[in-house]
């Protein structure tokens, strides 16, 4: 998920590649359209496409912090880098999941989750 270039605030929405939550959007232009179907189905695929980077990202860094021991015994701070590594692994899946998730409801139930909806 990306930050809103305005506030800060989480959001899917992206507007000419600028990230940008739906209450800052309504903010700037408020009898802006709400998006389209297509429009709904790019961003919750990008938001897919970027978890999965974040996992492959994060996969690398576990591989790589687990192979520097070669003996299976870490050094103390090694330990804790291990650690630091499968936290940030296991959020990364998570938030993957979390994409798929509002990309199927979307495909399968029509729900369009709330940062991408417009009030027309």
């Amino acid at each position: 998920m990306a930050e809103c270039a305005r506030c800060k605030a989480y959001t899917q929405l992206f507007e000419n590649g600028v990230p940008i939550c739906l209450e800052c959007t309504e903010e700037r232009d408020p009898k802006r359209k709400p998006p389209n179907a297509d429009q709904i189905r790019t961003a919750l695929v990008n938001c897919i496409a970027q978890a999965t980077a974040r996992v492959s990202e994060a996969n690398h860094k576990f591989s790589e912090a687990i192979g520097q021991f070669p003996s299976g015994l870490p050094h103390p701070d090694g330990v804790q880098r291990i650690k630091n590594a499968s936290s940030e692994l296991a959020l990364a899946r998570k938030e993957m999941m979390i994409a798929h998730k509002r990309f199927n409801d979307y495909v399968h139930s029509g729900i369009v989750p709330k940062d991408l909806e417009r009030s027309g």
